[in-house]
């Protein structure tokens, strides 16, 4: 079913502008702004997890705890965050984070114990909210509505690209005698005062006002001269008083914290797994991560696009369903086996399948969880709400990176862990089924 008139109907009653759009510098900025914070905080550290449990002499629940760490935190502190947002405004937030992550990833490599780790995880999730995703799918929201799902697709996706090129650049360097995961984790920390400081104040901007634009690159045909007006900026959408009386809010907040939990619970555990469990290589068992980070590219942007041709909610009920049948085959069949006929993973096929259907789900439902609030509720107060949404959300990745790393220390196996990782997943599905969004006008509070 096509989307219905919204965004586009913005785009149709425009004329194009005779300018190169400012906007597409700025998509391009926050996605590689976004490549290099989330790269460095959340999808490169799982990879030394290994080493940290050899050198520090700790369990895999207390090493994975760093993780933890870091998304509860940011969790906490995305409704502050959120309503920082609106009141400061993203440029000026975007500096002090950015600065605020380069010092605390110059520190990562001299750490001698494990809460140095949990210090600097904290310092990662403070880091994130000011200039982590929230803040760029506001920032993002404000230069594009016609192309809104296209370009979070590509921010989103700028992660995913993270995960799929950080691990293989520094585990050749973790396995090195000569280096190690301290040299490994000082390219990373590297890399951001290069790439991401630069870019947070030479290129990022508040609103297409300040350049003489409107969203789009478009000026609207009627008066434009008008539009120009310095006078404040009246935006569509719910308040956040009103959005927290709609069931929708709280059917798509609990979708999308069961959805972390089984994404957060796997990208934190997997590494773990096959190396310690099965054995393989450093290289190798960080492929396999890589691998699902290299098919939520394409799930991320790919899936962001169809949700502006399609409607949005039947795009992320689709990408929930691929994260549950990628989740089963975390398991095998085995009825041979004495008593649970159910096992662990082990074959090369099915550890590839499972990582490209899972990377495809977790891609898609990345990209749709930031695209479900601004369709369900406007960008009047975006900052407040989907601060709530990512508070809630990161109770579940908190919960699905700690209580799994907890059942893989009592039992021993990752039999339980995993399992549990299918049973939220399918939950995360049942929830996104309710999510209806309403059109401004017409929607009920209390529905």
């Amino acid at each position: 079913m096509r989307e219905s008139a919204g965004p586009s109907s913005v785009a149709d009653s425009a004329v194009a502008s005779p300018r190169i759009f400012y906007g597409w510098y700025i998509a391009l900025a926050a996605v590689v702004i976004y490549f290099m914070t989330n790269g460095a905080t959340v999808a490169v550290p799982p990879v030394f997890y290994p080493k940290f449990i050899e050198e520090f002499r700790s369990t895999e629940a207390a090493v994975t705890f760093c993780g933890a760490i870091t998304l509860m935190l940011a969790g906490l502190l995305a409704p502050l965050g959120g309503a920082l947002i609106d009141r400061f405004g993203v440029r000026r937030l975007m500096r002090v984070g950015i600065l605020m992550l380069a010092a605390s990833v110059t520190l990562y490599p001299f750490v001698g114990a494990i809460w140095h780790l949990y210090i600097l995880h904290a310092l990662f999730a403070v880091a994130l909210i000011l200039c982590g995703l929230l803040i760029n799918v506001v920032l993002l929201s404000n230069w594009f509505v016609a192309r809104r799902g296209t370009v979070i697709g590509l921010l989103v996706a700028g992660s995913s690209l993270a995960g799929a090129i950080l691990p293989n650049v520094v585990a050749p360097i973790i396995a090195h005698p000569d280096y190690g995961w301290r040299w490994g984790y000082g390219v990373i920390a590297g890399l951001v005062w290069l790439v991401a400081v630069p870019l947070t104040f030479l290129v990022i901007k508040e609103h297409p006002r300040e350049v003489g634009q409107h969203a789009d690159g478009r000026v609207p045909s009627e008066n434009p001269s008008a539009m120009m007006s310095d006078g404040p900026i009246v935006l569509p959408g719910v308040m956040f008083r009103d959005a927290l009386k709609t069931s929708v809010l709280w059917f798509l907040a609990l979708g999308s914290a069961f959805i972390w939990f089984a994404i957060l619970a796997v990208q934190n555990q997997l590494v773990i797994y096959l190396k310690r469990d099965l054995g393989l290589s450093q290289e190798l068992a960080a492929f396999y991560l890589s691998l699902i980070f290299m098919f939520s590219i394409a799930g991320k942007f790919g899936f962001g696009y169809l949700s502006d041709q399609f409607t949005k909610r039947s795009i992320m009920i689709l990408t929930t369903a691929l994260l549950f049948v990628g989740s089963l085959l975390l398991l095998k069949f085995d009825p041979d086996a004495g008593g649970f006929p159910l096992g662990l993973v082990t074959g090369r096929a099915q550890l590839i399948t499972f990582a490209v259907l899972f990377g495809l789900g977790y891609g898609g439902t990345f990209s749709m969880i930031q695209l479900m609030v601004p369709e369900c509720f406007g960008p009047r107060e975006l900052g407040r709400i989907l601060g709530l949404v990512t508070l809630i959300d990161t109770f579940g990745a908190f919960a699905g990176i700690t209580l799994t790393g907890y059942l893989r220390t009592a039992t021993g196996s990752y039999l339980i862990p995993f399992l549990t990782v299918v049973i939220v997943s399918l939950l995360g599905l049942i929830n996104v089924w309710f999510v209806r969004p309403l059109p401004y006008e017409t929607r009920t509070i209390g529905r």
